[in-house]
């Protein structure tokens, strides 16, 4: 059975007078909670967390250390009490330029540093209107995952980008469509570690819709923006995870 992931972002939102939240958190629901704020709270949240709650980053450099300003290893991630970094969300491919095989190379610098790796994928309105969303899944988890994947190392998060912070949301089918084509291509080339590999679902998951979309096979949580900044936004979403 593969573990229910509540995930959160909180993207570039967040200050040490947040952090009481954090113990409001419903941990006890019976799935695994996750927040991933800025990387100036990161061992703030991780002594509020009190092992409650698992606690990430949003991005890592490839290389382990160097000149690189501005930028932070999976390592130093690590040492400051993360054990999940999120990846190639479509915002850092959308304002940073990166590519299929800059996320590859992230994804392989998370786990060396024994980080699990959130990998983002998704589709454009453009290419959904176009019939493509298939063919561009298949070439982001291609070209984003490496060789050698496993189920603890690895979280697939389907993001359609054109329903992140939008408020609108694909159907149920269009979900069950894509989450069945992930977990296909996961199975073929991974074997059993992609049977147990987790494929969240996000993109304006609320306490209003989470339960419908929790419902959907091969759904294994969410990966949720804006909603898991206020303890009783994402507790609505963790209760539905952890009844679906």
């Amino acid at each position: 059975m593969r573990r229910k992931l509540a995930a959160g972002n909180w993207k570039m939102n967040g200050t040490p007078a947040m952090l009481a939240g954090v113990g409001a958190l419903d941990a006890d629901a019976g799935c695994e909670v996750l927040l991933c704020p800025p990387a100036t709270l990161i061992a703030q949240m991780t002594d509020h967390a009190k092992g409650r709650i698992t606690v990430g980053g949003q991005d890592c450099h490839p290389l382990a250390g160097g000149a690189h300003t501005g930028d932070i290893a999976a390592s130093m991630l690590k040492d400051a009490g993360a054990t999940y970094v999120i990846l190639g969300h479509s915002e850092r491919r959308a304002d940073h330029g990166e590519t299929n095989a800059t996320v590859s190379a992230k994804t392989l610098a998370a786990w060396d540093a024994g980080l699990t790796a959130i990998v983002c994928i998704g589709e454009t309105l453009e290419t959904r209107e176009a019939g493509r969303t298939l063919d561009l899944i298949g070439t982001q988890l291609a070209g984003s995952v490496p060789d050698g994947a496993t189920a603890a190392g690895l979280v697939i998060a389907y993001e359609p980008v054109w329903a992140i912070g939008t408020g609108k949301v694909p159907t149920l089918e269009q979900i069950a469509e894509v989450h069945d084509f992930i977990r296909a291509a996961l199975e073929t080339r991974f074997g059993a570690e992609g049977t147990g590999t987790r494929v969240l679902y996000g993109g304006s998951v609320k306490p209003s819709n989470a339960a419908g979309i929790f419902a959907v096979p091969n759904v294994d949580g969410a990966l949720v923006g804006g909603a898991s900044l206020a303890a009783e936004d994402f507790n609505g979403i963790i209760g539905a995870l952890a009844k679906a």
